[in-house]
This record gives structure tokens, C-alpha cells and sequence, in this order.
């Protein structure tokens, strides 16, 4: 068991860093929901079915923790920035028009509730209604409504923040 979990883990990683990336803006903040959500999968394995894919049941585990832990955070978080991100050193060209994008669409993401900033992190995964929908336990249609709503904020904070549309 333990070793399937090791493996099943090191090959789906990448979800619990997406998931922390969106709930935490500091480097330390997502090593600890990191080890968190690591830890409460580990409790977790041996009630996974296999009833759907273990990246669907991983989103779900990952992002329950996250949106417990940001309700916790949200009582006593101080919202104070030190600084967005530091330059980044390439042979290539950086593009920073790109990074503003990002960090718009990063500080838009910041602006929303926790079971939206899921909805969205899985709608930019490319995850169909279905699955976002079995992830975070509510129905599709529902999840259509939320999408479309969530679209409208982000579209709303990113054109107060620009002063023009974004696209």
C-alpha cells in the first residue's frame, strides 16, 4: 500500500502544487499546505475506491484541505504584501508583459471564495464539468453557474484593476 501510494503521488505531484499555488501566495505557506494535503491524503489512501481516477480523488482531497486551511488562515491572515515576484534569470527573453497577466490574473484568482478559486483552478486545467464537478461534490449544472459567475468577478476585478477590457 505504501508503495503504491509513493507512486501514485510522485507522478501526480503536480496537483498539489497547482492547488497550493492558488491558495497560498508565500513560498513557506505552501510548504506547509504542501505537507498538509500530503499528510491528509496518507489518512485518506485506504478509503480510495478506485471509483474514479486517483488525479480526480487526489483534486478532491488537495482541495478540501486547501479551502479548510484557507478558512482557518482567512480569520487570522494579515493582508499585508511584501512583494509580488522577483525576477526570474533566462537565456531566453523574459516576457513581462506575460508575468503582468499572470499576476493580474493571480491577484483576480486571490479576490475569490475558496470553492471558487477550485472551480477555477480545474476549469484552467482543462478539467470538464463533469469531473469539476465530481471533485468538488457539487453538480455539473451548478458548476456551470458558478463558472459563469466566476468569470463576471474575474472580468469585473481585472477591468477596476487595468481600467480596460482583458482578454
Amino acid at each position: 500500500m505504501k508503495e503504491d501510494f509513493l507512486r501514485n503521488i510522485t507522478e501526480n505531484q503536480g496537483i498539489i502544487h497547482k492547488v497550493t499555488r492558488i491558495y497560498c501566495d508565500h513560498p513557506d505557506d505552501r510548504k506547509d499546505l504542501f505537507q498538509e494535503i500530503l499528510i491528509q491524503l496518507w489518512k485518506s489512501y485506504d478509503k480510495f475506491r478506485e471509483q474514479s481516477k486517483f488525479s480526480t480523488w487526489m483534486y478532491r482531497v488537495a482541495i478540501n484541505t486547501a479551502i479548510t486551511n484557507f478558512k482557518k488562515e482567512a480569520k487570522t491572515r494579515n493582508k499585508t504584501d511584501i512583494g509580488k515576484n522577483l525576477l526570474q534569470l533566462a537565456d531566453e527573453p523574459y516576457d513581462f508583459e506575460k508575468e503582468e497577466h499572470l499576476n493580474l490574473l493571480h491577484d483576480a484568482i486571490n479576490q475569490l471564495t475558496g470553492i471558487e478559486k477550485s472551480i477555477i483552478l480545474l476549469f484552467l486545467e482543462d478539467k470538464p464539468y463533469e469531473e469539476i464537478s465530481e471533485i468538488t461534490g457539487i453538480s455539473q449544472n451548478y458548476v456551470r453557474v458558478k463558472m459563469n459567475r466566476i468569470k463576471k468577478k474575474l472580468e469585473s476585478f481585472v477591468n477596476a484593476k487595468k481600467g480596460t477590457k482583458w482578454n
